[in-house]
């Protein structure tokens, strides 16, 4: 018997092979020759390697993909940061009135950014990331013009305008003595500050991150002498309606015997204080009134508030003009402060393109005042905080988590403005809600996120 027997091989191509057989047995028995259809095991060795090795190198790429797609957002939300805080550049570049230092700082920031998108490109090519790299670029091109267009825009004639009005300010009914009788405000700007020389937890707790503190800061007065105070925003780290008061240093530190005085009837109240801005002066506790661009002054001895309004076109309130640079400090919009020359507002205004505006104030004993106003040249956005010291307002940037720098001083005295300042303030949080100078006995208090610091300053 002859069967023909259809053999597929091992390269995928089928033969034919005739062969005989013999029945035996009730079965057909025949003789086959195996060897043309063996296994193929180095080839299929061969390609579990290669699919092993493809598994490999996808597991590989997975983990980059997951890496890079956990690092985008935070780059995203990153350059939307930037973005948003060149715009109010734009705009003062626009107008002539940006900040070199703070175009500096900018620059410095988005060159980073770059690199490190530059790094997410290299991992992971997508759209997404070529969109991000253009979109610095183009941040790096506007910088870079801002800097070079500053010879053929209206900066200078401004810059040159606002220097004659402000000395022409500092001419005005200001007596001879206006920086203070008192040397140390005669041997020029802030040399120093020292390391915290108090520091102290809130008596109402770290919970309240916002508020401010002090002592009192007429060296002169008749009532509470050396009482020290505490203001915390205890409605949303925003509003307020109570001042704590301690009669010693000793009742200070040991949180004991305090006396709580209301200034209004509730913390939506249009007395009650808006925003980390008060100082205790003599008879009258000072701050920024409830939702309106008016100052308020609550009478420690007949328990009335007296009001005066901010000059100025459009006056920043309600959160719109806080002190920012790193993170921003909700509604610091308008800042009391005491030197040895007074009492001052520190605020900011659209008619100065939100750049800080220093207003003096003035109480008669019976009605409060503006009687001076300075506009510089600071964009308040770009500022951590501020005070007022022998008549010269300075200015402090975000550095880390535990430091700040004061970098910046503008002489009321004279008009002119110093950029070159790199005094450190040490911290132990984060956040700066308050930072007052005190001309009874030259300190800097800090409300550092319900941390109380103060500071020795040296002239």
């Amino acid at each position: 018997m002859f069967l023909l027997l259809l053999l597929l091989s091992s390269t995928g191509e089928s033969q034919a092979q005739l062969v005989s057989g013999q029945q035996k047995d009730g079965t057909c028995v025949c003789p086959v020759n195996s060897s043309m259809w063996t296994f193929p095991v180095l080839r299929y060795e061969a390609v579990l390697q290669l699919v092993e090795t493809c598994n490999n190198s996808m597991n590989k790429l997975h983990k980059q993909v997951e890496v890079s797609s956990a690092r985008l957002p935070g780059l995203q939300a990153l350059l939307q940061n930037l973005t948003d805080r060149l715009t109010p550049f734009t705009y003062l570049n626009d107008m002539g009135v940006y900040s070199d230092l703070a175009l500096r700082q900018l620059g410095a920031e988005l060159q980073k950014l770059e690199t490190d998108i530059g790094s997410l490109h290299a991992e992971k090519q997508s759209a997404e990331t070529r969109k991000l790299t253009e979109e610095v670029v183009k941040l790096q091109k506007d910088v870079k013009r801002m800097h070079v267009l500053d010879n053929i825009n209206m900066g200078t004639v401004k810059h040159k305008l606002r220097y004659l009005k402000n000395r022409a300010e500092s001419c005005r009914s200001i007596p001879k003595d206006f920086r203070g009788t008192q040397s140390h405000c005669l041997k020029g700007l802030m040399s120093n500050i020292s390391t915290p020389v108090m520091t102290k937890t809130s008596s109402f707790g770290k919970s309240y991150a916002s508020g401010s503190w002090g002592k009192q800061a007429m060296w002169n007065s008749s009532v509470e002498k050396e009482s020290y105070w505490v203001q915390p925003l205890v409605s949303s780290n925003a509003w307020g309606n109570t001042i704590r008061l301690y009669s010693t240093y000793e009742d200070f530190m040991a949180s004991a015997r305090q006396r709580d005085l209301v200034f209004a009837p509730s913390n939506s109240h249009a007395n009650a204080i808006e925003g980390p801005s008060g100082v205790l002066y003599g008879e009258g506790f000072y701050y920024h009134c409830y939702g309106s661009a008016a100052i308020c002054r609550f009478d420690l001895q007949d328990k009335t508030v007296a009001r005066a309004t901010l000059p100025g076109t459009g006056v920043g309130i309600s959160n719109k003009f806080p002190y920012c640079y790193y993170d921003c400090r909700g509604y610091s919009d308008v800042d009391l402060e005491a030197d040895e020359t007074g009492l001052w507002a520190l605020y900011t205004t659209l008619g100065n393109h939100g750049n800080l505006v220093a207003s003096r104030l003035g109480w008669d004993g019976k009605a409060l005042n503006v009687t001076h106003t300075w506009e510089t040249r600071l964009f308040k956005k770009a500022v951590s905080n501020a005070f007022v010291a022998c008549g010269v307002l300075y200015a402090t940037r975000h550095v880390d988590n535990v430091r700040e720098e004061v970098f910046y001083a503008f002489d009321t005295g004279t008009g002119r403005e110093d950029i070159s300042l790199a005094l450190p303030l040490e911290k132990v949080a984060k956040g700066v809600a308050s930072l007052s100078y005190n001309p009874a006995d030259k300190h800097i208090y800090m409300y550092n996120d319900g941390y109380l610091l103060s500071y020795q300053a040296q002239f």
